[in-house]
């Protein structure tokens, strides 16, 4: 019986746990935004600052989901090797690509507009890359994937109304159409931008 008092009790805490984790999707951009201003306005030397930055998209980007998408008709052409492969190195692609670009910025400030709840899946939230001395102010808006309100995840960033997503799925595309779909020449590609 004490067994089973302890095991009520444990269930109760996760499912508290996982009520108290839940987040706003703007809330979830404040806090990705703060925690990423306060790596890159540090003293910590560059490689410190892409191990954080990374920690922080591996927690708050759906790495694989984008993955999915950008991949576009041909992941139903791709066996399950290939498709393990593909998500393997768009993953390491992906964490190379974010950090590298936003280890120059040394305190970004970003504002949190507004939001809007697209449908079930899908909320936008609308922010502002504030302007500074070296470049003007950007309208960034963020694809949240809310299908599980417990684990918001960021799908896709729309800058001055341009998909990097999509921009991503157009190159893997054209790549992959001037190769007759071989899915070997993207793996060449994304292996060459890691060695770099």
């Amino acid at each position: 019986m004490k067994f089973l008092k302890h095991l009520i009790f444990f269930l109760f805490l996760i499912n508290y746990g996982s009520l108290a984790l839940a987040k706003d999707p703007s809330d979830l951009i404040n806090e990705i935004v703060d925690e990423a201003a306060s790596v890159l306005s540090s003293e910590d030397p560059v490689e410190s600052k892409i191990i954080k930055l990374n920690a922080i998209a591996e927690r708050s980007v759906d790495i694989n989901g984008i993955g999915m998408y950008t991949l576009g008709k041909y992941r139903k052409s791709i066996n399950e090797e290939q498709k393990s492969k593909y998500q393997k190195l768009f993953r390491s692609y992906f964490l190379k690509s974010f950090s590298s670009r936003l280890v120059d910025y040394t305190n970004p400030r970003i504002n949190v507009v507004s939001q809007k709840k697209i449908n079930d899946k899908y909320t936008i939230v609308n922010s502002v890359l504030e302007a500074t001395s070296k470049r003007p102010q950007v309208k960034i808006d963020w694809r949240i994937y809310t299908k599980n309100p417990d684990r918001p995840l960021i799908r896709d960033l729309i800058v001055e109304g341009l998909s990097l997503a999509r921009t991503q799925k157009e190159e893997f595309n054209s790549i992959l159409q001037n190769n007759d779909g071989n899915i070997s020449a993207l793996f060449k590609t994304l292996e060459e931008f890691l060695i770099k």
